[in-house]
């Protein structure tokens, strides 16, 4: 993201080592992934919010390798979003068994859930390069809570659904 155009392609090399800026999230669809205490794994929609942890903006390469890596796993389950509707859709790596979570419009840093796995994947099924990187995106709270916050530093708590705020069902 955070690269001089050129007229060659980078090689996978220099695309693990571009950084991806808040300016270039801000106000774009840009999903990110992290790890829970117990090593299960979660896509972020940030929905144009830019207050996405840092570790997640630290390689596009990696990035794009766990996305990726989920994308190419075989659906397992049904999908699983008890809002239905619009959730629907989100499904896709939820099917592949990681929780899903969507920001809430207008609330910086706050998700809510849109599916969970029956049968959740672990950090321990996936390639080593991308268990390093996801460990530096370990949060400090267990994916299946309906509300989470989640800072630009990392640190992460569930909320209440009076904290997490109104949000379209």
């Amino acid at each position: 993201m955070s690269h001089a155009p050129t007229d060659t392609p980078l090689t996978e090399e220099e695309l693990l080592q571009v950084v991806i800026t808040r300016e270039e999230i801000r106000d774009v669809e840009f999903d990110w992934f992290a790890a829970d205490t117990r090593g299960h794994v979660a896509q972020f929609l940030a929905a144009g919010d830019d207050t996405v942890p840092q570790a997640a903006l630290q390689s596009e390469g990696l990035l794009e390798r766990t996305h990726v890596w989920i994308d190419m796993r075989p659906e397992a389950e049904e999908p699983n979003a008890p809002a239905g509707g619009f959730d629907e859709h989100l499904t896709p790596a939820q099917r592949r068994g990681a929780f899903v979570y969507d920001r809430i419009p207008g609330r910086a840093g706050v998700y809510r859930l849109v599916a969970a796995p029956r049968a959740p994947f672990t950090l321990s099924d996936m390639p080593a390069n991308v268990q390093a990187y996801l460990n530096t995106l370990r949060l400090n709270v267990s994916f299946g809570a309906p509300h989470l916050f989640i800072g630009p530093d990392g640190r992460a708590h569930e909320l209440t659904p009076d904290e997490a705020g109104p949000h379209p069902s």
